[in-house]
C-alpha cells in the first residue's frame, strides 16, 4: 500500500512542476499583467453604474434641488436600486434621504422616479448599460427631503373617497358580534383590485395628483370598482 502512495505522490509531483504546467502559468501570469489599468477582484471584472440621484436639503436655507452623482460597484451591491441606495448611503454618503422598508415589494415605501418611471426601487433592476440611472422622488408631490415625497395629500384623497365597507343596518350588526360572509364567486370579482399597496405610483404620473380634492384615478377608480362590485356592500 505505501509503494502505490509512493508512487501517485510522485506523478503528482511530476504533473504539477511539469513544462505545461508551467506554460499555463506563466501565461496567466502574462495575461494579468499586460493590462493594469484592468481592476479585477477575484474572478469578476470590476462593473461600476453610475447614478445620479436628487439632492435637496430644507434645512439649508437657499438650497436648490440639484443632481449628485456616485458611481457604485455592481460587484459587491444587490441586483436592485434599492440596493444602490443602500450602499451609497451606508459607504459613501450617510445624508441621502429615502424611505424602504419591506424590500419585498409589498409596503411601497421605496416609490420613486426611476429613469423616468414610477416604481419601487426594490424591484427595479440596476441597468447595467454605460447610461447614468437618473433617480427622482415622485413627480406631482411636494418634497420633504432629497427622495423623500409628501403622502399626506395622497392619504387624505384616499380618506376623501371613504374605501371601507359601509352598510345602512350598521347599528343592527354590533360590534365585531357577526361576520358578513361572501361566497367565493363575489370574492373573485375584486381579484386585482385589492392587490394594491398604496405605493402612490400611478396617483403621481398625473399632475392634477396635487389637488386638494379627492382624485378619481389610479387607487381611486379601484374603489369605485370595488364599491360596484362588493357584495356585502348596502349603503346607497
Amino acid at each position: 500500500m505505501s509503494v502505490l502512495i509512493q508512487t501517485s505522490n510522485r506523478m503528482a509531483l511530476m504533473v504539477i512542476s511539469g513544462p505545461m504546467t508551467t506554460a499555463l502559468r506563466g501565461a496567466a501570469v502574462q495575461a494579468s499583467a499586460a493590462d493594469p489599468s484592468a481592476n479585477v477582484t477575484g474572478l469578476r471584472a470590476a462593473k461600476s453604474k453610475k447614478f445620479a440621484v436628487y439632492r435637496w436639503n430644507p434645512d439649508k436655507p437657499g438650497d436648490k434641488p440639484t443632481m449628485q452623482e456616485y458611481n457604485v460597484d455592481l460587484n459587491t451591491c444587490g441586483p436592485m436600486v434599492l440596493d444602490a441606495l443602500i450602499k451609497i448611503k451606508n459607504e459613501m454618503d450617510p445624508t441621502l434621504t429615502f424611505r424602504r422598508s419591506c424590500r419585498e415589494g409589498i409596503c411601497g415605501s421605496c416609490a420613486m422616479n426611476i429613469g423616468g418611471v414610477n416604481t419601487l426601487a426594490c424591484i427595479s433592476k440596476i441597468d447595467t448599460n454605460s447610461k447614468v440611472t437618473k433617480i427622482y422622488p415622485l413627480p406631482h408631490m411636494y418634497v420633504i427631503k432629497d427622495l423623500v415625497p409628501d403622502m399626506n395629500n395622497f392619504y387624505k384623497q384616499y380618506k376623501d373617497i371613504q374605501p371601507w365597507l359601509q352598510r345602512n343596518d350598521e347599528d343592527q350588526l354590533g360590534s365585531g358580534e357577526k361576520q358578513l360572509l361572501q361566497s367565493t364567486d363575489d370574492r373573485a370579482k375584486l381579484d386585482g383590485l385589492y392587490e394594491c399597496i398604496l405605493c402612490a405610483c400611478c396617483s403621481a404620473a398625473r399632475a392634477s395628483s396635487r389637488r386638494p380634492r379627492p382624485c378619481w384615478h389610479g387607487r381611486g377608480l379601484a374603489e369605485c370598482i370595488i364599491w360596484l362590485r362588493r357584495a356585502r356592500r348596502a349603503f346607497s
